[in-house]
């Protein structure tokens, strides 16, 4: 006669949004996460705008984790505020645990709820599934004696599950954390073993380009810069890749190209070794800017170029 399983053994699965303000590292937890870069990131607004999805899978124990990052959730600021406010609230919907991301305080910021964090506190309240904060970027704040009073600050704002405080670019303490939205899981799996993403190849070509052109421009440009892919072909030993940079402005087009061409040429170089790399084949990148005036503003416009919802 065998005993039963204790329940850490036993298979455990579920969906588990991400969401947070913009730029408390969501992104670069699902990466840090799941072993491997799925979502861009860099200091830029914005720069998350389409939920994308990373499962992590342990077999000691049973494990299926299907982290979904969100946009940044804050109060909308045109169109395009709204599209990826909507987007991440429907990353929301359906999960088993939700994961709340606020960033450790800085040394000389009284130990209080950040403004930016009531959007999303006001978000969680609609949903029913238990919820953890992680305290990002613990590493940055040397007397972590000043985080108890900051952890107690926002345990009076609204009812956590769970409090695990993180270095997602160190991985400190992500083994906790993946415990406490474990043990908040249901039972049984959901995925093949080596399903990661359900977004395909291009989805994430585009976007690394996208993370290229944020990176090497300025002021309001990175904002306002989309990406689309004209053409891909893989061939035996070669990705050939066309793609088109979409801006609001014929001035934010000759920043993007640069003098002489330099900053495309930078682009261009940055986005083709990542892609490389993820692809791990050879690339032949070429790209083109195109002005898609006020596009931000515009409701059907941003959906279209920001969300790429035919690309799930």
């Amino acid at each position: 006669m065998t005993s039963p399983k204790h329940d850490s053994d036993m298979p455990h699965a579920g969906r588990c949004a991400i969401v947070g303000r913009p730029n408390v590292g969501k992104s670069t937890l699902l990466n840090a996460i799941v072993g491997q870069k799925l979502a861009i990131a860099t200091p830029r607004p914005g720069t998350t705008r389409s939920c994308v999805l990373g499962v992590y899978a342990s077999t000691e124990p049973p494990t299926q984790i299907a982290f979904v990052d969100t946009p940044g959730l804050e109060r909308p600021k045109g169109a395009l505020g709204r599209v990826l406010t909507d987007s991440a609230k429907q990353g929301l919907m359906d999960c088993d645990c939700v994961l709340f991301v606020t960033e450790a305080p800085r040394a000389s910021t009284p130990p209080r709820v950040h403004e930016g964090d009531v959007e999303v506190m006001e978000a969680i309240q609609t949903v029913k599934a238990p919820v953890i904060l992680a305290v990002n970027k613990v590493d940055r704040l040397k007397n972590k004696a000043l985080l108890l009073p900051f952890i107690e600050a926002y345990q009076q704002r609204f009812k956590c599950d769970a409090v695990v405080p993180i270095s997602a670019t160190r991985g400190t303490n992500l083994e906790a954390l993946i415990v406490e939205i474990r043990s908040r899981l249901p039972e049984g799996l959901l995925y093949d073993p080596d399903f990661l993403t359900d977004r395909p190849e291009k989805f994430f070509v585009s976007e690394l380009v996208r993370e290229a052109a944020m990176l090497n421009t300025r002021q309001e440009v990175p904002y306002g810069i989309a990406c689309e892919l004209d053409s891909y072909r893989d061939e035996a030993d070669l990705v050939r890749i066309e793609g088109t940079l979409i801006v609001e402005k014929p001035s934010h087009k000759a920043i993007v190209i640069g003098a002489r061409g330099e900053t495309i040429k930078k682009i261009g170089t940055e986005a083709r070794i990542q892609i490389e790399s993820l692809l791990n084949k050879r690339v032949f990148l070429r790209l083109w800017v195109k002005v898609v005036p006020g596009w931000t503003r515009d409701p059907v416009k941003a959906r279209q170029l920001a969300i790429k919802e035919g690309e799930a």
